[in-house]
Order: C-alpha cells, then structure tokens, then sequence
C-alpha cells in the first residue's frame, strides 16, 4: 500500500512540476531577448558538475536499497571495503552528496544575486527560483526522509521487512526528484 500511495503522490508532484515547466516555456516565448541575456549568466560548467553530483546519489541510493533488500543494515567489514556496506553507509553517502548538490545550489544562488538576477528582478528570475527552488525544497525533504530511515535502523532491535519497505520508497522519491532535476538541468541549462 505504501509504495501505491508513493507513486501517486509522486505523479500528483509530477503534474506541479509540468506546471512549472509550462510557465518557463511560455514566458520564454514571450520574451526571448529576455532568456537570451539571462541565460547568459548561469555557470553551466558548474550546475554541470553538480548535475552528476546529484545523478550519482541516485546511483548510491539504489546500492542502498540492494542492501535493504538483501536485509542488511549496516557494513559487515570496513568502512573502506564498499562491498561490505549495507543500507546504512550507502544512504549516508547520498545524503552527503544531496547536501552538496543543495550547497551547490546555494552558491549559484548567490552569484546570481550578485548579478542582479532576483525574483523580482524579471519574469526570469521568478520563474528560475521558482523551478529551482521547489527543486530544491524536494531534496531537502529526500535528505530528511534519508535521516528518518536510517534512524529508525539504529532505534529497531531487528531490520525489518517493513524498514526495507521504507528505504524502497524514499529511493522512488529519491529518483523522482533526480529525473525532475534532469528535466530542469536541460531546460534551464542547455536549451539556450
């Protein structure tokens, strides 16, 4: 039943998202001198490199869930030993790389500002903090899901079908917000 509910809620998100890449396309068709000198300030090499950043997460995600399949919490060797890892130590090091993508972000953020591409600023920069930002706000909440589980195996005297249930489903959200992302890379980053 939970993954069900996941998928729905997550086309529920999809349809938001195809929303927000309507309004881009159509105020891009409006006033394209617009895009054309606006686009010219984003760091595609950057945003290129935080792209893979966070498309690599997904990778990490889904060893992950291999683990949790398999029913194994945590590393049975070392910590250098990557095959050893369990669910645990791959879902940490996604949560690392999510928080860089966020950082990442976050940065572009203010360069941008810097010059002077703002909310208010045009149609624009509403419409490219709005896709980014809600983006954004998606990872955020995929880094808190990302803590909950692995929190609950810590708290749980034994791994359960139920916590594997669980790590399966924020991989679905994981993945989601990864190919939005994708969506949005391209959109906003390659198509010129």
């Amino acid at each position: 039943m939970v993954t069900v509910g996941t998928i729905v809620w997550l086309s529920s998100e999809l349809m938001f998202f195809a929303g927000l890449f309507a309004a881009y396309f159509t105020i891009r068709n409006i006033s394209p001198e617009l895009w054309d000198q606006s686009t010219q300030l984003l760091n595609v090499p950057f945003a290129t490199a935080n792209t893979t950043i966070l498309v690599l997460s997904s990778v990490t995600c889904q060893f992950g869930v291999f683990a949790a399949e398999r029913g194994k919490p945590g590393r049975s060797g070392s910590i250098w030993q990557f095959s050893q890892w369990g669910m645990r130590e791959w879902f940490v090091l996604t949560y690392v790389m999510g928080a860089i993508f966020i950082g990442g972000q976050a940065l572009e953020y203010a360069e941008l500002v810097r010059e002077n591409v703002t909310i208010p600023s045009s149609p624009y920069g509403s419409l490219f903090y709005l896709a980014t930002g809600f983006h954004g706000i998606h990872v955020v909440g995929g880094l808190l899901a990302f803590l909950l589980v692995i929190g609950r195996t810590f708290a749980a005297r034994k791994f359960t079908h139920e916590q594997a249930i669980s790590a399966i489903v924020v991989s679905y959200y994981w993945h989601f917000v990864d190919i939005v992302w994708v969506g949005l890379f391209a959109t906003i980053y390659l198509i010129k």
